[in-house]
């Protein structure tokens, strides 16, 4: 089978297309999978890069095929388990190799897909989705009234945050880097659109909402936001610190946590949070219900055949992509 895969960490030029890679062997709990279609985001890269090379929770080593999100359909069904069969059509995230004719995946990770949901907006959906879920209701708990600030709001998952956001009834402040960008944001629902300003966002957020500060930052930038992104939250909030495309803040002491009003802060991971198959597929039914719903709105920025990723991976590193980049194998 055709494979793009790594055998060194490094930049795009590390990735190769592998022609004749074996089929993966079927392990007991796993389904073998005809991957249709894979998605491309900045998990990829920091996998190329070598982010993940000493994680626990993402516990991805050389050699790897790439490709940590898909949809395809079954052809072969491990040892051991149930609710699945051959013909099923099914999508998945962060378990890797979908960047290939076949995967074999831990049935666990996998969601069943309706017929009305095609293979581009599976692969495209499945991980940004489920982030922008768990975020939304299992960290930061969102209900009618309560206010959030977004930051990179018109990156993939960001405009998600914003419309699962307002899918719950909240006020929602966002930021972005552009006015093309903010003018995203604004599309997808967010009631306040500003600029980073160097951190004057926080100020901003501030007069928004009567000096309190928002009950929630989703902060994905990292080190240039993040000390601001306290001034922007009230008294005993939460700040998420989900990503950290800036870079890492390396410095923090936690007494700032306590001087900035008691907040809360958590880094959270997907991982932690598909901890089986029915809050997998819990998480892929309730995306898809709200795309069906109108509620959600999923951009694609490009449709790449296998052999074009490498350059997708050169661009999406270069900057952040509006909408989400998808592979047909």
């Amino acid at each position: 089978m055709k494979a793009l895969a790594i055998t060194t960490y490094g930049g795009p030029e590390v990735v190769h297309l592998e022609q004749d890679a074996p089929v993966p062997v079927i392990e007991a709990g796993h389904l073998l999978v005809r991957v249709r279609c894979a998605g491309i985001n900045f998990m990829d890269i920091h996998t190329r890069q070598g982010k993940y090379a000493n994680s626990r929770t993402y516990p991805v080593r050389l050699p790897i095929t790439l490709g940590m999100e898909g949809a395809g359909d079954v052809v072969e069904v491990g040892e051991g388990v149930t609710g699945y069969a051959v013909g099923d059509r099914v999508a998945w995230c962060i378990s890797w190799g979908s960047h290939a004719e076949y995967v074999s995946i831990p049935a666990a990770r996998a969601a069943k897909l309706g017929d009305d949901v095609g293979y581009d907006l599976a692969a495209a959906a499945i991980f940004q989705g489920s982030t922008a879920h768990y975020l939304v209701e299992d960290v930061a708990r969102l209900a009618s009234g309560s206010t959030c600030l977004v930051h990179a709001a018109a990156g993939s998952i960001g405009q998600l945050l914003v419309q699962m956001a307002k899918r719950k009834g909240a006020m929602v402040i966002a930021t972005a880097s552009d006015a093309a960008k903010r003018d995203v944001a604004r599309a997808r629902g967010a009631d306040i659109v500003l600029p980073y300003d160097d951190g004057a966002f926080a100020d901003a957020v501030r007069d928004a909402t009567d000096g309190q500060g928002v009950d929630v930052v989703f902060d994905a930038v990292g080190r240039t936001t993040l000390r601001h992104s306290f001034r922007a939250t009230k008294t005993r909030g939460l700040v998420v610190n989900y990503g950290s495309v800036s870079g890492s803040l390396q410095d923090l002491d936690p007494i700032e946590l306590g001087e900035s009003g008691s907040l809360f802060l958590t880094r959270p991971r997907l991982a932690d949070h598909m901890q089986n198959g029915q809050v997998v597929q819990a998480r892929a039914d309730a995306v898809f219900t709200a795309i069906r719903e109108g509620d959600l709105t999923i951009d694609f920025n490009a449709l790449h055949g296998l052999q074009s990723v490498i350059p997708a991976h050169a661009r999406i590193e270069a900057r952040q992509q509006i909408g989400k980049e998808v592979v047909w194998i």
